[in-house]
């Protein structure tokens, strides 16, 4: 894309300000080799909400440091065997490399108790900074207290931590899930016309990012669509295997579904599968997706998805910004909200090169 390199420019100069109110297990795709490659659309921050929370190394109490005599920290949650993490990783590698700064990096493997051992050995490697993607929200009192110790500054991406910002981490950077939730309701009302039953495959638990994309979907369907009526409700685990399963036992258990909205892209197109299996036609189902990636953008061009809303995982400049501007002791958003898009039968097509 040829506005990449200004919008990442922009994209650092917000980051500093931006304030405000993420993704999943998958499996491997012959597209997979493609996601991070660069050619999508870098994260832009949104404009900070007046009055918004804002953190400083002085408050925080961390001392200033050169950012390219540092060292990062970063912890990824999941397996890489799925294009957002993919993509999430690489952004955060080339980021470091164009900035001349040591990365350590560690994969929980979708394992909690792994990823807090990571970080724990990434702050005993001498890590200056972390930054994290949690599988969970809860959990984290060990690494916070070793990296309070230290006074190591933190940023988590893509999900947040049950904690206390610039007391227990410095900020998180990432989308409004809720919102998500609202733009994905607004798509399956247009699809359905805002009448009939839909299905709903949950995130993984224990997450903000299934909460909220939750709430999100649920209260615009009542606000908005009270016709719409939720009929089935069951996690997918994020997972696109888990997603066809639960999508199976649905069409048994209620063949005439006139919608699936998956909290991302994964469970979606488990979801698909499923549909095909089952000998149904492309769009006889509508479905909704929250992610971008090139697979489930494919399946809107092929009518197989309706819609798909943007979470951006390219996490590398605005992550490595706000930690520059914060080193050098200037104020940086507690939380750090991107600007998503969305994959539409309008522009799917035309768009598909930036997905991941």
């Amino acid at each position: 894309m040829q506005q990449v390199a200004r919008r990442l420019t922009a994209a650092a100069l917000l980051a500093a300000l931006a304030l405000a109110t993420g993704c999943a297990k998958s499996e491997d795709d012959a597209d997979s080799s493609k996601a991070g490659s660069g050619d999508g659309g870098g994260q832009v921050a949104a404009e900070p909400t007046k009055g918004a929370e804002t953190c400083t190394a002085g408050r925080y109490g961390a001392k200033k440091l050169d950012l390219k005599k540092a060292t990062v920290g970063f912890s990824q949650s999941e397996k890489e065997a799925n294009p957002f993490r993919i993509a999430e990783t690489a952004s955060i590698k080339a980021e470091a490399k164009k900035r001349g700064v040591k990365l350590l990096t560690a994969n929980a493997q979708s394992q909690f108790s792994k990823q807090i051992s990571d970080v724990q050995d990434l702050i005993s490697k001498g890590a200056d900074l972390l930054v994290i993607a949690p599988l969970n929200s809860d959990g984290w009192e060990p690494v916070l207290k070793q990296a309070a110790a230290k006074k190591i500054p933190i940023v988590t991406v893509d999900r947040q931590i049950n904690a206390t910002a610039c007391k227990d981490y410095v900020s998180f950077i990432g989308s409004d899930f809720v919102e998500q939730g609202r733009r994905a309701a607004d798509r399956m009302i247009k699809a359905t016309g805002g009448k009939g039953e839909v299905a709903v495959l949950l995130g993984a638990p224990g997450n903000n990012v299934t909460t909220e994309r939750t709430k999100g979907f649920r209260d615009r369907v009542k606000q908005k669509a009270p016709g719409l009526k939720i009929v089935f409700q069951q996690t997918g685990e994020f997972a696109r295997e888990k997603g066809q399963q639960v999508t199976e036992q649905l069409i048994q258990s209620k063949p005439d579904i006139d919608g699936i909205y998956a909290e991302n892209d994964e469970m979606g197109l488990g979801a698909v599968n499923a549909l095909k299996s089952a000998g149904k036609k492309a769009g006889a189902v509508k479905i909704v997706t929250v992610d971008g990636t090139r697979k489930a953008v494919q399946g809107v061009v092929d009518d197989w998805i309706h819609g798909v809303i943007e979470s951006n995982p390219r996490f590398g400049p605005l992550a490595f910004s706000t930690l520059d501007d914060f080193t050098q002791g200037k104020k940086v958003g507690q939380s750090i909200v991107i600007k998503d898009g969305a994959y539409t039968p309008a522009n799917a097509e035309r768009d598909l090169s930036k997905a991941f």
